[in-house]
């Protein structure tokens, strides 16, 4: 088989320039917008613990839900194929980063906690295996140098 590339290409604009760009630490905001060819714009910025404000996404938020959207839309792809049927989805992720002692730092883990409601109860053991399989396949674990785990609930309709 032939491998296939897929290249994504979106842009980072910083919206923060106070009126003085970045004449000090603190004499600018993080505010910064991600866009895409015909997508809403996502509001961006730097983690409260940096300098950046609560209402807005930022980079490490994005990473966690990335590895979640990636785990899910493979999930719900197999599950379909093997003839299991999801009628609810709800994950709600954490990860964990730690700070270097050089101001950098790095991810130590996410950890993906799927609630997942199935239709026939029948499947709940079929279906933990389908939420192995997604994990082995999802690009994005796949692309991070750190543990990501998945700790699934499923509970079906019919029990």
């Amino acid at each position: 088989m032939v491998a296939k590339t897929h290249r994504y290409e979106v842009g980072v604009t910083w919206t923060g320039n106070s009126g003085t760009g970045t004449s000090g630490y603190r004499e600018y905001e993080r505010a910064h917008e991600v866009s895409g060819l015909g997508k809403p714009v996502i509001a961006g910025t730097a983690d409260p613990a940096f300098r950046g404000v609560a209402e807005r996404w930022n980079p490490e938020e994005l990473l966690v839900a990335s590895l979640s959207q990636c785990h899910m839309l493979w999930f719900l792809g197999l599950c379909a194929q093997e003839g299991v049927v999801v009628t609810d989805y709800v994950d709600r992720p954490s990860g964990t980063m730690v700070e270097t002692a050089d101001g950098g730092g790095h991810f130590t883990e996410v950890v993906l906690r799927p609630q997942v409601r199935i239709a026939e109860s029948e499947h709940i053991e079929r279906t933990r295996k389908i939420h192995e399989r997604a994990h082995e396949l999802c690009f994005i674990a796949n692309s991070v140098n750190f543990e990501v785990r998945c700790e699934p609930d499923v509970s079906a309709a019919d029990a």
